[in-house]
């Protein structure tokens, strides 16, 4: 046998033992790792594939975050990346093999390629656990709150029942309140026609002693003259 039919006996067996491993790392992969784009953008020389993607859980991926992928024509071929960026509807993966990777596996715009993380699988995990928590902590203070509701609505039956009772006492006071006004009124009314009665009599008075008012001399100053000396009374 040649070293030719050697190696490639050697090469052959080698690929199938790659294949059998990637198959057999494929079973272990769980739907929450799981996911698929296109291929958006290819940046060969700068290693960067930008993937159009379309599912909610997309949240969950990181920077830095692990992947693999591979096409439907060569599933048991799985290339290498990490998440270099992300936004809501695209992935920016960084391929360290890009060369090997763009040989076995078809990169070109509008590809469709499935996709595989752990980290992914991890973080949706960690997701869960959080969302357990967060549901218990929901119930617990949505258990309050209805106990809050009902103290609410209780105070408000309890100031309707005390409003009821003191209501009547409210009217009576009410009663007696404009009863007192209007004495009072009335009183006010009675000081004011006094009062005005007293002002007539005065003005009254007024007039009659303007009327009857006695001067103190009949004889009056005569100023003919600038000389103080020469006034006389006439």
């Amino acid at each position: 046998m040649s070293d030719n039919d050697r190696m490639k006996i050697l090469l052959s067996i080698l690929f199938i033992l790659i294949s059998t491993y990637s198959i057999a790392e494929s079973k272990k992969m769980s739907e929450h790792g799981m996911f698929s784009g296109r291929v958006s953008y290819l940046r060969e020389e700068a290693n960067l594939v930008r993937i159009k993607v379309d599912f909610e859980n997309v949240k969950y991926l990181n920077k830095k975050d692990r992947v693999e992928f591979w096409d439907q024509h060569n599933p048991a071929f799985h290339c290498r990346a990490y998440v270099a960026g992300k936004s809501s509807n695209y992935l920016l993966i960084k391929v360290p093999n890009m060369n090997d990777c763009s040989s076995r596996v078809s990169l070109g715009a509008g590809v469709y390629l499935k996709f595989f993380s752990e980290d992914l699988e991890n973080n949706i995990a960690m997701g869960k656990e959080l969302i357990e928590i967060l549901v218990k902590k929901k119930m617990a203070l949505t258990s309050k709150i209805l106990s809050r509701k009902k103290q609410l609505d209780s105070h408000i039956e309890k100031v309707n029942a005390v409003s009821s009772r003191y209501q009547v006492l409210r009217d009576k006071l009410e009663a007696q309140w404009r009863d007192e006004l209007a004495s009072l009124e009335e009183d006010r009314l009675d000081a004011l026609r006094n009062y005005k009665g007293l002002e007539v009599r005065i003005n009254e008075i007024e007039f009659k002693l303007q009327k009857y008012r006695i001067s103190d001399e009949n004889l009056s100053l005569d100023r003919w003259s600038l000389d103080p000396r020469l006034f006389y009374k006439k």
